[in-house]
């Protein structure tokens, strides 16, 4: 059987027996967690555990685990990480080392409860005019600190066994407003887009897992966000040259026109593989359900391959790297 493709989210810390019955259905290609999910310990192992049973399968199982506003597993559970924008700044031109020892500490926290997948690098480049609701998620204000602080994420998650997902493609730092609530638009030439915003995003093409931005980029398609311009996932593919696993952001963010199901089919139809939505509301999956359809070849494809990359991490003390990381933000 072919996986639905889309990822979703649970609306609790339990599935209900309609949210299991609809998962075991319908068959999502993966799923996604947020704070409502996430209880104690034991509960966010088993919520993991009994997602994957509704499927059959080893599916993958996403998070938001940037650090900052951003950051839905919290103390005890997890460490309380500040913005990365904070951290890159106090590491300076250490940045890179102690961005990849946060994310290989992430990694270790994130697969104690079987959560597979982190939905970073955030590689939007920030600038003077970047929303506050992305700013302090990025890694810099320059296309080469981003790619290269981006880059160390990326070898964080890998080597403690979770897989990342670079974000937004194919940038999102233009935008002036909020995507979940907004369309944000760009009128920023070809020219400057290549020169900046898309510059982190073609130098880690190979990241297996990509999240579209949920904006118009007016000199390449002024009437659609790239989440749903075949224009602008063309250009994805063909000159960033992203072959990976490509996810939309969430479909339930007010960026977007339509209904969730017309959300969908826009995202597919444009190359997208994946839809994501994330409220957990099940008449909405539903709708996106019917809408997205069973993936295409070359999106399973691209599924496994970015599944096989999910290998056991060697034994590590956190302990000993959180000392380590928290040296060299001390060393300035």
């Amino acid at each position: 059987m072919t996986a639905t493709a889309a990822i979703f989210a649970p609306r609790g810390e339990k599935l209900t027996g309609v949210e299991r019955q609809f998962f075991r259905d319908v068959d999502p290609w993966g799923f996604i967690l947020f704070a409502r999910n996430i209880g104690d310990a034991a509960q966010l192992r088993a919520l993991c555990e009994d997602l994957r049973a509704t499927v059959g399968r080893d599916a993958a199982i996403l998070i938001d685990q940037e650090g900052g506003r951003v950051q839905r597993i919290l103390p005890p559970l997890a460490r309380r990480w500040r913005p990365p924008l904070t951290d890159v700044a106090r590491l300076g031109a250490r940045a890179p080392e102690g961005m990849y020892l946060r994310a290989r500490i992430m990694a270790e926290e994130l697969r104690g409860f079987g959560i597979d997948v982190n939905c970073i690098p955030t590689l939007d480049v920030a600038g003077e005019g970047t929303h506050e609701f992305l700013r302090n998620r990025c890694y810099g204000e320059t296309p080469d600190q981003v790619t290269d602080v981006g880059r160390a994420v990326v070898r964080g998650l890998l080597d403690g066994g979770v897989l990342p997902v670079m974000k937004h493609i194919p940038g999102h730092g233009r935008g002036r407003v909020d995507s979940h609530l907004e369309l944000p638009h760009t009128r920023a030439s070809v020219h400057e887009l290549r020169a900046v915003d898309w510059v982190p995003f073609a130098a880690l093409s190979d990241v297996p897992m990509g999240m579209t931005a949920h904006m118009i980029f007016e000199a390449v398609d002024p009437h659609f966000p790239a989440t749903q311009s075949g224009a602008m996932i063309n250009l994805i593919r063909e000159e960033i040259g992203f072959a990976g696993l490509l996810m939309t952001d969430d479909i339930s963010m007010q960026a977007l026109s339509g209904t969730p199901g017309d959300r969908a089919k826009a995202a597919i139809a444009a190359g997208c593989d994946l839809v994501l939505h994330c409220n957990g509301y099940l008449d909405e999956m539903r709708d996106v359900a019917d809408n997205a359809g069973p993936m295409s070849e070359g999106a399973m494809l691209r599924g496994r391959a970015a599944l096989a990359l999910r290998q056991p991490a060697g034994e590590v003390d956190t302990e000993a790297l959180d000392a380590q990381f928290e040296a060299l933000l001390a060393r300035r």
